[in-house]
């Protein structure tokens, strides 16, 4: 039995360190709690939110032997406060239960500066969508799409630029190309499809990840398509692509919120499932690539698939576009 100067020391060990593992899931879950992305290194750590849980938790197991009231409170709070956030944000459904007037398959991917096309292809010729969004596609990787997809998606929308800039969309069905979003650093090119007897704004969603050094950057550009999500509420749409940005973030939130927008993986069952990184030591944890429709569509379904030679797993979404009341 360890004599009472020992076990002083013990509990003061434990609390220090049940203290110093608090610290990162205090100020993250702070910041969600009150709605702002902070500065670096917060919108990073906000990625990682469900996984904050672990160091509270720890916390929580040292503070009790320390016997410090006060601390373990703390831990307690942190952990339920971290678990609450891990539930997924936004209603369960959209209010659509009209008449299907239309059914829609997307898919969303990011080919990591091209690298990916070949996979796409296969992907794109397997699972047959008839919506595709291409994040980081530059002109190479635009002709590679057409040669190998263009006769069963002839219509589509590009912004042609080198690196992650170049984006495209492509449809089996007849799309309008509308000019890019205007003021962002890669590529978000749109189009307005006919689905049925409605036209349907698609746009391809792709700002500046919150790098450090680059958060107003990120802010802003996720600013530009919460603004456009805010100028199409009420009309039918699709938002889709590599957002930088997870459910946790609130600038992500704002485009939701603005736009009256519904996330389809989380509609689907699937708002934790992770697809990014991929491809790295730890599996993919954070969901930062999305398919967000407008209230007048319902998911059917919502998978996300591994994509060899790309850091982001690619989101395959099926919609039903409802007639309104």
């Amino acid at each position: 039995m360890a004599d009472p100067y020992t076990s002083h020391l013990l509990r003061r060990a434990a609390a220090w360190a049940a203290g110093l593992l608090l610290v990162v899931p205090t100020v993250v879950t702070g910041c969600r709690l009150f709605g702002t992305d902070a500065v670096t290194p917060v919108p990073q750590l906000l990625a990682l939110l469900p996984w904050l849980a672990v160091p509270a938790g720890l916390a929580l197991l040292l503070a009790l032997p320390a016997r410090r009231p006060f601390l373990t409170a703390w831990a307690g709070g942190a952990l339920a406060v971290t678990l609450w956030f891990t539930q997924p944000y936004g209603p369960a459904g959209t209010p659509a239960h009209g008449p299907v007037t239309a059914r829609l398959r997307v898919l969303a991917a990011n080919v990591e500066f091209g690298n990916a096309t070949g996979e796409l292809v296969t992907a794109v010729r397997r699972e047959r969508p008839d919506l595709v969004f291409v994040s980081e596609c530059d002109p190479a990787c635009a002709r590679a799409l057409a040669a190998g997809l263009g006769a069963h998606y002839p219509y589509g929308a590009q912004v042609a630029a080198a690196g992650a800039a170049g984006s495209v969309i492509l449809g089996s069905r007849p799309l309008t190309p509308e000019p890019a979003l205007p003021g962002t650093t890669m590529g978000m090119p749109g189009a307005t499809a006919r689905l049925g007897d409605e036209d349907v704004t698609v746009r391809l969603a792709h700002p500046m990840p919150p790098l450090p050094g680059h958060i107003g950057l990120w802010r802003h550009e996720l600013g530009l398509l919460r603004d456009f999500a805010a100028a199409h509420r009420g009309r039918p749409v699709i938002l889709a692509g590599d957002f930088n940005a997870t459910q946790d973030h609130a600038a992500f939130r704002s485009v939701l919120d603005s736009g009256a927008l519904h996330d389809a993986a989380r509609l689907a069952g699937a708002a934790r499932t992770g697809s990014w990184p991929q491809g790295r030591t730890v599996p993919p944890y954070a969901q930062i690539d999305h398919v967000l429709v407008s209230a007048d569509f319902s998911v059917r379904d919502a998978r996300f698939l591994d994509l060899p030679r790309t850091d982001h797993r690619a989101l395959l979404v099926d919609l039903e576009l409802r007639a309104r009341p």
